[in-house]
């Protein structure tokens, strides 16, 4: 069978599950399979800790949960990823007080990996350890108490991402959260000719009111490639084996999420990562190289789609509004975000029916952005709105 047949043959068993979750979806909307405005809450970095034992934002976390449940308005919730700092240990006991937590909302809940519950676990300040020069090996960093390594499986990152996929994602086509909603993950649709892309559980798209989200699994810290693993003088050939096969399943996921929109009469496009893949983090450019991969997707993705496409992460943590992908696009930002030319991290594109949206997170009050979806609308580009989507910050004060 030809490689045209292959697509066409997972394309149509994809079809087979959008329109349902569609249909699905709609059922909270005031006429079923009506094209309604739909309103959802994204977060991410959070609950953060100062240290491997603050527990401030987690504590503040069942609260925050139940503002967001308050909202008549919220259907689905989705975390962009970083479900703790940099500061904190990567075991499968705190995964595990996460889920729990996520069970109280009272809607789905969608959630992508950051690079701080799984690619950054090898180091040392995440529980992780160092590379020792003198012998080759590796120092865990141990529990004084117990002599054992402190983060599970002594923080490497391929063996805690599977820790985050057996706890968040046990079924695949599930979301967390309460409620229903119908998701197709990669996992129940690989690429014909890439069966091990069905790893990538957590990678999931589905359809509401026309509109179409997608979620990927891109990390921040250089998509886990640039900053060798426990300090080594290069990248190990398990490091760069896994960030080569996932940004390559990443693509086909894209590619199938797109081939979708132009298929089933979708009139927008969310993509959710974790990776805010323009940030320099006072890094020279060089740091963002191993993204180049996903934005010129992105780009050649939406300008061949032709309407709006929203990207929506975290990962640096102050709230930003911009269209990276064009230059000279206005920002709007706290903290002097606006301040550096974001455009010079991966110029070479003019994409204007782009938009990027990065959730504010890390510190208290706990913040979420009300994102609205009007199906049909052309609000302009501002500070607040885009194509179909306006939005609002809010914060449990």
């Amino acid at each position: 069978m030809t490689r045209r047949l292959y697509a066409a043959a997972g394309l149509a068993l994809a079809m087979t599950v959008v329109p349902a979750t569609a249909a699905t979806a709609d059922e909270d909307g005031p006429t079923r399979g009506a094209r309604a405005p739909f309103t959802l809450a994204v977060y991410g970095d959070a609950p953060y800790g100062t240290t491997p034992t603050d527990t401030t934002e987690f504590d503040a976390t069942p609260a925050f949960i139940a503002s967001v449940n308050a909202d008549p308005n919220v259907g689905t919730v989705i975390h962009v990823g970083d479900i703790h700092s940099g500061k904190q240990y990567c075991t499968a006991a705190y995964d595990q007080s996460i889920a729990a937590l996520w069970k109280t909302f009272a809607d789905p809940l969608v959630y992508t990996p950051g690079d701080n519950e799984w690619a950054d676990c090898h180091k040392a300040g995440e529980g992780g350890g160092k590379y020792n020069a003198a012998t080759g090996q590796i120092d865990p960093v141990l529990d004084p108490a117990t002599g054992q390594a402190v983060d599970y499986a002594a923080g490497n990152p391929v063996a805690n991402l599977d820790l985050v996929r057996r706890t968040f994602f046990p079924t695949p086509g599930h979301t967390l959260g309460s409620g229903t909603l119908r998701v197709l993950s990669q996992a129940q649709l690989p690429h014909p000719l890439h069966p091990e892309d069905a790893q990538y559980v957590e990678n999931v798209l589905w359809v509401k009111n026309g509109t179409l989200f997608v979620t990927v699994n891109v990390p921040g810290g250089s998509n886990n490639d640039a900053d060798p693993w426990y300090g080594a003088p290069t990248a190990s050939q398990p490091q760069l084996d896994e960030a080569a096969h996932r940004t390559a399943a990443d693509l086909r996921w894209l590619d199938t999420a797109f081939a979708l929109a132009h298929l089933g009469g979708i009139s927008s496009v969310v993509v959710t990562t974790q990776a805010d893949m323009w940030d320099l983090d006072g890094k020279t450019t060089a740091h963002l190289a191993n993204y180049e991969p996903i934005v010129d997707s992105l780009a050649s993705h939406t300008t061949a789609f032709g309407k709006p496409v929203l990207l929506l992460v975290g990962d640096s943590h102050v709230y930003r509004s911009d269209n990276p992908l064009s230059q000279g696009a206005p920002c709007t930002g706290d903290q002097g975000v606006c301040s550096y030319d974001a455009w010079n991290s991966h110029p070479n594109h003019e994409v204007p029916n782009f938009h990027r949206i990065v959730v504010h997170g890390s510190t208290v009050p706990l913040e979420w952005l009300k994102l609205t979806v009007t199906p049909g609308a052309q609000h302009p580009t501002t500070a607040t709105s885009f194509g179909p989507f306006s939005w609002t910050r809010v914060t449990d004060s």
